[in-house]
């Protein structure tokens, strides 16, 4: 194992609000994921693997650029028409790929602005297929049978909207598709593929075929579709001799909403607690990644960044900072992690640091402006207490005073509302000078769906937004 690869395939799955204990081989008894399952066994899986930043605009944006979102100035949920989006100076892990010599191509879930500057195109995708942000961000039916103010929701080819409010129900067998033709496509030199799935994100649409032998209702059949979907991928490679030059990753933009989805880790999407942040990663790539491994170190999806540029032969930039690390020995080697910290940083506030296994949280604040609480004294080790149930602040002054070094010196970089600290270390984010919509409501528009009436999978009004 561990043998040089030289500029390998390299594809990319990201599930959306995907808990940690969604799939079968982090311990569901619910989702039946063989497929998924299969991968883990054939690759490495990765068990404190952390998104930085519990909702998607934020989480995306820090992944694609190997960045902390406070970084480079997406630290929210952005929205239809949004002014705001991930500057054109910041160079991601496609525009990284693309100039190497890869052809890169993006199906599914953006998020990160949907002004013209922002789009996939001009952030180093040569192709894109799929939806600009999230899926319950088009028309929707309210209750009492209105509708709300979103334009129709707008599925784009390229920078141009290709149909507005697609039926979701087939939307994953098309992004499929997408990946199948893409995979025919690719020519003879490498290639990178981000597959970002629409699911699980609420409303959950699913076909009937899907439905079939759930035992978790829509948001089992949900998990199904995505498992068929990595089913496919899988078969296709091996179909056209790509199987053993290709990565594969697998994991998801951040913690679940659904009880039960994040396993033993205690919150959800939306909160700094281990439950939003920490998600499902499994690796495979034939003949370089031993099979059946479990890496318990801590790894982030910043690190992805320099990681792929280092097994495709690409430039980390040097003329910025650039937050992740080059973790390809403890994939490729099973080397220890070169990162024993991790910062919790979300809407705006410096809320936790980790090291090794010690979590010291010092602030929580949700996307609720009013959910906010400072000056927390409350210190975990996650080796023993993945729960976050016992607060052992008291115990351990040394290690208090350790982390709380590391809290200061994150608000210096980082910024942070919560104490009103400006960051040194950020960048701007790209702003469109007249923001409008993709897409608008036209009466006479023949939609095949013109209001998706559903809001959840257990009918009520969505919770978390992005």
């Amino acid at each position: 194992m561990g043998d040089t690869v030289t500029k390998p395939n390299i594809i990319l799955i990201n599930c959306d609000d995907m808990g940690h204990g969604d799939l079968g081989c982090y311990g569901s008894e619910l989702n039946a994921t063989p497929n998924i399952d299969r991968m883990a066994q054939e690759g490495v899986r990765f068990t404190d693997f952390y998104m930085v930043s519990s909702v998607c605009s934020a989480s995306r944006a820090g992944m694609l650029t190997g960045s902390y979102p406070a970084r480079v100035g997406i630290d929210w949920v952005l929205f239809p028409g949004d002014k705001k989006g991930l500057h054109p100076d910041e160079i991601t892990i496609a525009s990284l790929l693309k100039d190497a010599g890869y052809r890169t191509k993006l199906v599914g879930k953006w998020h990160c602005g949907d002004q013209p500057e922002f789009l996939p195109t001009n952030h180093g995708f040569d192709e894109y297929f799929g939806l600009p942000y999230s899926n319950d961000m088009g028309m929707q039916a309210r209750k009492d049978g209105t509708r709300n103010n979103n334009p129709p929701l707008p599925l784009m080819r390229g920078d141009k909207v290709h149909q507005e409010q697609p039926d979701q129900a087939a939307l994953t067998e098309r992004y499929v598709d997408e990946c199948v033709q893409f995979l025919d496509d690719a020519g003879e030199g490498p290639f990178f593929l981000y597959l970002a799935h629409m699911y699980v994100h609420t409303p959950l649409f699913i076909s009937d075929h899907f439905m079939a032998g759930s035992k978790n209702g829509r948001y089992g059949g949900a998990m199904a579709a995505v498992d068929w979907a990595t089913g496919v991928i899988m078969h296709e490679l091996k179909e056209r001799g790509l199987d053993e030059n290709t990565v594969v990753i697998f994991t998801s933009d951040n913690g679940g909403t659904r009880k039960g989805s994040n396993g033993p880790l205690r919150g959800h999407k939306g909160t700094c607690w281990e439950g939003g942040q920490r998600v499902p990663c499994i690796m495979r790539f034939p003949g370089h990644i031993e099979p059946g491994r479990t890496e318990s170190g801590i790894a982030a999806s910043i690190d992805l960044y320099p990681t792929l540029a280092r097994l495709a032969g690409a430039e980390v930039p040097t003329d910025r900072k650039v937050d992740g690390l080059d973790i390809s020995s403890v994939i490729l080697e099973g080397s220890d992690s070169p990162r024993d910290t991790f910062v919790y940083h979300a809407f705006g506030a410096l809320q936790a640091v980790r090291r090794g296994p010690w979590k010291l949280r010092v602030c929580h604040r949700s996307f609720r402006a009013q959910d906010m609480e400072t000056d927390l004294k409350e210190l975990y080790n996650l080796a023993d207490d993945v729960g976050e149930t016992k607060n052992v602040y008291d115990e351990h002054p040394e290690i208090v005073a350790e982390l709380s070094g590391l809290v200061e010196e994150a608000r210096r970089d980082l910024g942070d509302n919560a104490t009103d600290t400006q960051g040194e270390g950020v960048r701007t984010p790209g702003r469109a000078e007249n923001p409008k919509p993709l897409t608008t409501y036209d009466e006479n528009h023949p939609y095949i769906v013109a209001m998706y009436d559903m809001f959840d999978r257990t009918g009520a009004e969505p919770k978390y937004v992005g």
